[in-house]
């Protein structure tokens, strides 16, 4: 049976709690980029999206360059064990609504795990359906 860690995307970008915003708001220039994952010694503590920026950083007009990600991650909202299996992973996702997870084991991020590939890798794990023979 697959779990959450064979489908996940291992090795996630991620920033030290030390780090700035203005780091972060780097990272996040990128269009690509929809999140900062923020870890103290690997232990997953947040995230930080451009709208956390934004509030926590621009509008409380604190300065980029000395503000710690560690003061504005903000905690997942949901994650999902690595030895999850993935028809349980795939379940969690719909059921929270969302199209990625971070993917932990002992509190540490190892991965991110994407809805769509979870979807195709459960397809591919289906059997092929027996040929019915009609009379």
């Amino acid at each position: 049976m697959s779990m959450a860690r064979d489908a996940m995307v291992p090795e996630p970008v991620a920033l030290g709690a030390e780090d700035s915003a203005q780091a972060a708001g780097e990272r996040l220039a990128d269009p690509e980029m929809r999140a900062v994952f923020v870890c103290d010694d690997g232990e997953l503590l947040g995230v930080v999206t451009r709208k956390t920026l934004v509030r926590e950083v621009v509008a409380a007009g604190l300065d980029p360059r000395t503000t710690e990600l560690r003061d504005i991650a903000e905690p997942p909202n949901f994650t999902l064990d690595a030895a999850t299996p993935l028809d349980e992973a795939f379940h969690a996702l719909e059921e929270h609504d969302l199209e990625r997870v971070q993917v932990v084991e002992d509190g540490r991020l190892v991965g991110v795990l994407s809805r769509a590939v979870v979807q195709r890798r459960l397809a591919e794990d289906e059997p092929p359906l027996e040929p019915i023979e009609l009379d």
